[in-house]
């Protein structure tokens, strides 16, 4: 791509989500500008010092379940605290009761390092009795911490929360657990208790924590039924109608105790795709507004007012530290996603928002001849223009050993057939936004990180590949490389959503161990820059950075048992060397 205007995305205004007389009648805006100016929606309980101990006394023969049926949860790390998470059940919830929160070194909790009452029980009954605590200031950094409520005379269960390092240190390593798309409906989470009980840092979840539909959705010729996880929304619908059914379905998917278990265990750093508001969500300019795949998608005033209340509902469940800005005039600056964070100088990791900035889809099929980056016009965003040009900042600006982008949609192009049979299926990913990729990754080829490394999901499959300024065709592609590799990138299998296998009804017996290797040569052959491609399983990965290399491991869960007793094994294990951009298969030294 050249350097010419005409390959940067236009300078373009994001429409305006909210009318500008408060007035209009009944199109669902003047609420949504009411939800998203609410000045408490966003923000952290800052508790105050608790005057009396007894808050703290728990009687250990009542059942936290019954008071924290969510247990508890840390996000949004700093180099000196947490967001800490909790919900008090509706029946246990008493306005006059305060709630307390103490943070230790150890399990005793005798000589707590932070300690407050929150006792603004207004504020917790609005937000669907969520707390959600800010202990920024508060803690040491680099360091682990227990923590839990106390509601009542009941002690929740005790957490683990971590601190980032300090920007200016030099840590060995930094171990953290990928996780995506885990439809409740759609199989059991015993991968989320194998993530509880590994060795990590934090948790990165790069989208569809959970995904927007009753039962009987987004399921295939070979999914099961799992008549203990149906969900029916209030609205009684089969795709969320509004907050209530958003609330409903974070409640019932933070039920389940693997997932308890593991945001017991690690301090989560959260991101969204999808489903968190609807399936296929885009921003379409010609009506200022969100439209998606859902029986209402194309309404505006409908899906702006949905998307309002996805976000509400997300914020409420999920332990992260975003910018808000109650005063802003569109609805994707009010709420940012983007943002990055520091481990010392081994990693700085960027998360992007690629849904409420993205263009709307191209119609048809992406083929050979429409997926050229100049068969685009050269306004087409994914990232929108403010955060494409805070991302190529950030690219340009890092000096940590390791560059990090934590991406919910597959970057690399995703190609079967060859020539002009090529078609490119993956059109959520950014084969659909292909000039802005260019762009992409000259910008990254010319900031030249030291490594670079993204971590992306979405496609429910596992992913080994390499990032290239170019990337020719199936032949050309292998035998002559057409362009520099400039990164990898890895790909976290579904926790347990829809793969290719289940879907095309294969599963995991002969046929499934048949066809697992011919589907890999077949894509593999197609992609080279794809070195490995698995979807025939779900689990997890966890990836290590170190001083030396940066490790992938792709874990396989069974996801039809809902036990510890699970099926678990190494799908596939990736090495790239600091300062070498080179994917070495490890598999066996993690088999062993």
């Amino acid at each position: 791509m050249g350097q010419g205007t005409d390959d940067r995305p236009d300078r373009r205004q994001h429409p305006d989500a909210t009318p500008h007389d408060a007035t209009d009648g009944g199109d669902g805006h003047a609420e949504l500008a009411s939800l998203l100016s609410n000045d408490d929606l966003l923000l952290s309980q800052r508790p105050r010092e608790p005057d009396r101990d007894a808050l703290f006394v728990a009687d250990g023969d009542r059942n936290p379940d019954a008071v924290f049926p969510q247990s508890v949860a840390s996000g949004g790390p700093t180099t000196t605290g947490v967001i800490l998470w909790t919900r008090v059940a509706p029946d246990a919830f008493d306005p006059d009761e305060p709630l307390g929160v103490e943070v230790a070194s150890d399990d005793s909790f005798d000589d707590p390092c932070y300690r407050g009452i929150i006792d603004d029980t207004d504020r917790i009954r609005a937000h669907d009795h969520v707390v959600k605590v800010d202990v920024d200031g508060a803690l040491e950094p680099d360091r682990a911490y227990r923590y839990r409520f106390g509601y009542d005379g009941v002690a929740s269960r005790t957490g683990t929360c971590r601190t980032l390092p300090k920007p200016d240190a030099s840590p060995d390593s930094l171990r953290v657990g990928v996780l995506a798309c885990q439809n409740y409906c759609n199989g059991y989470y015993p991968a989320l208790g194998h993530v509880a009980d590994e060795e990590l840092d934090f948790l990165v979840h790069v989208g569809d924590f959970i995904y927007e539909s009753g039962d009987g959705e987004f399921r295939g010729l070979g999914s099961r039924d799992y008549p203990d996880r149906d969900v029916e929304l209030p609205s009684g619908a089969d795709r969320v109608q509004g907050i209530d059914d958003y609330r409903h379905l974070y409640r019932t998917y933070r039920s389940d105790r693997f997932l308890q278990r593991a945001l017991e265990s690690h301090t989560l750093i959260a991101a969204w795709d999808d489903h968190e508001i609807a399936n296929d969500v885009y921003w379409d300019p010609e009506d200022d507004a969100p439209k998606a795949d859902h029986p209402r998608g194309e309404a505006p005033e409908f899906m702006t007012r949905l998307t309002a209340d996805a976000i509400h509902a997300w914020w409420e469940f999920m332990p992260a530290r975003l910018d808000y800005d109650p005063d802003a005039d569109s609805l994707q600056d009010r709420f940012q996603l983007w943002r990055s964070l520091e481990f010392g100088d081994l990693v700085h990791l960027v998360l992007t928002d690629e849904r409420l900035y993205r263009d709307p889809p191209r119609e048809g099929l992406p083929t050979a001849a429409n997926v050229r980056p100049d068969a685009e016009p050269a306004g087409r965003t994914m990232l929108g223009e403010d955060q494409l040009a805070w991302f190529t900042d950030e690219i340009r600006d890092s000096t940590a050993r390791w560059t990090v982008w934590s991406d919910e949609v597959l970057t690399v192009p995703f190609r079967l057939g060859g020539g002009r049979a090529s078609l490119y299926p993956v059109q959520g990913g950014w084969d659909g936004y292909t000039r802005e990729r260019r762009y992409v990754t000259e910008r990254i080829h010319e900031s030249a990180p030291r490594n670079f490394v993204t971590l992306t999901g979405d496609m429910h499959c596992y992913i080994a590949g390499y990032k290239r300024t170019d990337y020719g065709g199936p032949v050309t592609g292998r035998l002559f490389p057409p362009g520099e590799r400039v990164g990898v990138e890895f790909m976290t299998p579904a926790v347990s959503s829809l793969n290719v296998a289940e879907a095309l009804g294969i599963g995991d017996g002969p046929l499934g161990r048949l066809t697992e290797p011919l589907l890999r040569r077949f894509v593999t052959a197609q992609n080279p820059h794809i070195e490995f491609f698995d979807s025939h399983h779900w689990g997890y990965s966890v990836v290590e950075f170190t001083r030396e290399d940066c490790t992938y491991v792709g874990y396989a869960v069974d996801k039809h048992t809902d036990s510890m007793a699970a099926d678990r094994e190494v799908v596939a294990a990736y090495r790239v060397p600091d300062g070498s951009v080179e994917l070495n298969d490890v598999t066996d030294e993690y088999r062993e």
